[in-house]
């Protein structure tokens, strides 16, 4: 294991009135950052855990399921939430509902999703793009969150031929935002190829009065202290790198203080983590539902061990406490964990083409709202 023991000389992370020791934020991510997976990580490390990615429409018309997702543990401070829309005052109404109810503590945007289904509509990361209908979002948003902190994550750009970051970052610093976060890929790269640290520098200097977090391929320790020190980002947004490795977060701590990284997990203490996370998944969402939900969580916990195709079917198709208990007694508790595990995960796929709305690269001062979003929270 990598020896990381640099301690970076760098002002702590202020997020509105919330220190965030060490500079670590986790991604919101649709179907994983539920309160279960949250408070895991977090027993781990502090930092801020994102709730997944809540649309507006959701919470000003109360849809049911975005309201369950809307849960935060009793420890969560400050509890932080996403918010994804595409017009000004639907969102401005969310925020108000939020902030109004007590509902979150700190309220972030996503301008950075390139899912088809999403930038089709115009938002995401197509978002940015229409710098007038970007402004007049943030600008009513951040009037409506008041004291409570509202940010911005946003990605490079559409593609290569249309960078937006550093008009979205200046717009979001001059409108009130209490700090921007990038993702160092364009859409059209979605999760694949390397993501492009030299862009989140490139913002660090446009945008100087509030924080600048860089998000992309950080998988370890020392990718985060190496992000901070090529960028001068105030810090770090971690995603796909923390998937079936929630101890991450206590790496990422040690790392920051500048102490030695704790011992990585054998076989047998990952084995108690993913039953931990299934325990704290059926006390959020009942007993069926944790079980359809662990079994994606699998693969994860278990790349790089050596566990035969027969038992790895097994936890991919789980569906009782008992059979988990059965499976977990047939591993190797002993056997360490693989320093292959510690590279990317999660999705990666291929590059391609963005789906956008007709004619949405015509004029980026239109400031015409998109078709609405659909109701559907978590991605």
């Amino acid at each position: 294991m990598e020896d990381v023991t640099a301690t970076l000389s760098k002002p702590a992370l202020k997020i509105g009135p919330y220190q965030v020791d060490p500079p670590v934020v986790l991604a919101p991510m649709a179907g994983i950052t539920n309160v279960a997976f949250r408070q895991l990580c977090a027993e781990y490390g502090a930092g801020i855990y994102v709730c997944e990615m809540i649309t507006a429409r959701a919470v000003v018309e109360r849809h049911p399921g975005t309201m369950h997702m809307m849960t935060f543990g009793e420890h969560e401070k400050p509890r932080s939430m996403q918010l994804y829309g595409v017009d000004p005052k639907t969102m401005a109404e969310a925020v108000r509902i939020i902030v109004g109810e007590g509902l979150a503590d700190h309220v972030d945007s996503n301008f950075g999703c390139p899912v088809a289904k999403v930038t089709r509509k115009g938002g995401g990361a197509a978002l940015p793009f229409k710098r007038k209908l970007f402004e007049a979002i943030v600008r009513e948003s951040v009037k409506a969150a008041g004291d409570t902190p509202f940010t911005v994550k946003f990605r490079i750009g559409i593609d290569d031929d249309h960078h937006t970051f550093l008009d979205a970052g200046r717009i979001a610093e001059a409108e009130g935002a209490a700090a921007v976060s990038l993702h160092s890929r364009t859409a059209a790269q979605r999760y694949s190829g390397q993501a492009d640290w030299t862009k989140i520098a490139a913002l660090k200097q446009a945008v100087t009065s509030i924080p600048v977090l860089g998000n992309g391929d950080i998988f370890s320790a020392a990718d985060a202290l190496r992000m901070v020190e090529e960028t001068g980002c105030d810090g770090v947004v971690v995603g796909r790198g923390c998937l079936g490795r929630p101890w991450l977060f206590g790496e990422l701590e040690a790392a920051f203080a500048g102490r030695p990284l704790p011992t990585p997990p054998n076989l047998g203490e990952v084995a108690r983590v993913l039953r931990r996370h299934t325990e704290l998944l059926i006390e959020h969402d009942g007993h069926d539902k944790a079980m359809r939900d662990i079994r994606k969580h699998m693969a994860w916990y278990l790349m790089g061990f050596p566990v035969g195709s027969e038992l790895r079917r097994g936890f991919a198709m789980l569906s009782s406490m008992t059979q988990l208990d059965d499976l977990i007694a047939q591993l190797d508790h002993d056997a360490p964990f693989p320093e292959a595990a510690t590279g990317p995960r999660g999705r990666q796929g291929s590059p391609g083409k963005v789906t956008l709305p007709h004619g949405w690269l015509d004029d980026p001062d239109d400031d015409c709202v998109p078709e609405a979003e659909d109701m559907h929270s978590g991605g």
